[in-house]
């Protein structure tokens, strides 16, 4: 072979190696992230979502992508939602919000496996089989908020031992807020305690309720576990310092943002644990082979600087109890 030929050949070959491991290189996973909420009021769980890929050896932008889907608490536009990240042929599914974002998202698919968060339980909703074998493509986590709401009240009642009448504080558009109203009303029975339900979808729902609140015998609040109340607890806590209604939460993010009590799981960590299930999922593991997770740990939390707004006192061994008091 003539020189001025080997040297074209060589080059040639150096242009076309490099092109030929790059298409060999496999592809970025993508991760279709569905949420019956909006961006803002879920930044604390989606920090919680990139620690677990993150502790699974998954960044995104990196080695990962994610595209995001928000419902803006319109649970009718999820199926839609659903659909579209399935046609963009997602690697994987998080669905966030509640059974009905998890029930959306497995009507969508039967293939691309599923991860999901939510309050109740997931086998009552026929959103799996079983916690401990989900089968199909399908798994998650789980933090049973709804079944607090007999501890919240209990807790309630000792806040405000003279409060003859409790409100619940529910959204009805949410499946969740059924069984949850039951539960309470169960509970409530069993302690010959008077509730008050108010229902609350919108805005002007909730300014609405809680001027029928301004009644002698309702001195109390306890707020369902919905979607809905996350996205507007600024206006709900505003509400509740403005008609000095001493309330309890289904979770720490109200009490960070000025309420005075909750009790429930930590909804980061939650999240969490699905970046450590996504990672697993991505590296070739089963959703059918992965229980449900489920929370091992509640907390208690107080805002003394609301109670004391309030002229509420917190009993010691409520304080005491606590697993966080801010101040």
């Amino acid at each position: 072979m003539r020189r001025r030929e080997f040297i074209k050949a060589i080059a040639g070959s150096a242009v076309v190696w490099p092109l030929a491991a790059r298409a060999q290189q496999p592809a970025m996973p993508v991760i279709g992230f569905l949420h019956a909420a909006s961006a803002v009021p879920t930044t604390p769980q989606l920090e919680g979502l990139r620690r677990g890929l993150a502790e699974s050896g998954y960044v995104e932008a990196q080695n990962v992508a994610i595209e995001y889907r928000w419902a803006d608490g319109h649970f009718d536009r999820l199926p839609a939602l659903a659909a579209e990240l399935v046609q963009r042929r997602v690697t994987l599914l998080i669905s966030g919000g509640g059974p009905q974002t998890a029930l959306a998202v497995k009507a969508a698919t039967s293939e691309i496996p599923i991860l999901f968060v939510m309050t109740d339980d997931p086998v009552k909703h026929g959103v799996v089989a079983s916690l401990n074998r989900p089968g199909g493509n399908i798994t998650g986590a789980t933090f049973f908020s709804t079944a607090l709401v007999a501890k919240r009240l209990e807790l309630l009642r000792e806040l405000v031992p003279a409060a003859d009448g409790i409100a619940f504080l529910t959204d009805p558009n949410d499946i969740e807020s059924e069984l949850e109203a039951r539960d309470l009303q169960s509970a409530a029975q069993a302690m010959e305690q008077q509730i008050t339900v108010l229902k609350a979808s919108n805005v002007s729902d909730l300014d609405a309720g809680f001027a029928g609140l301004v009644q002698p015998r309702t001195k109390a609040l306890l707020v369902g576990s919905n979607v809905f109340f996350v996205g507007v607890r600024n206006q709900l806590i505003a509400l509740a310092a403005r008609y000095a209604v001493p309330t309890i939460y289904p979770g720490r993010l109200f009490v960070t943002s000025a309420g005075l009590a909750s009790y429930g799981t930590s909804l980061p960590d939650a999240y969490r644990q699905i970046g450590l299930y996504a990672g697993r999922i991505l590296k070739g593991e089963k959703p059918a082979n992965l229980p449900v997770v489920q929370p091992t740990k509640f907390e208690l939390v107080f805002n003394l600087k609301t109670a004391k707004a309030l002229g509420l006192p917190i009993p010691p061994a409520l304080l005491t109890s606590a697993d966080e008091v801010i101040e």
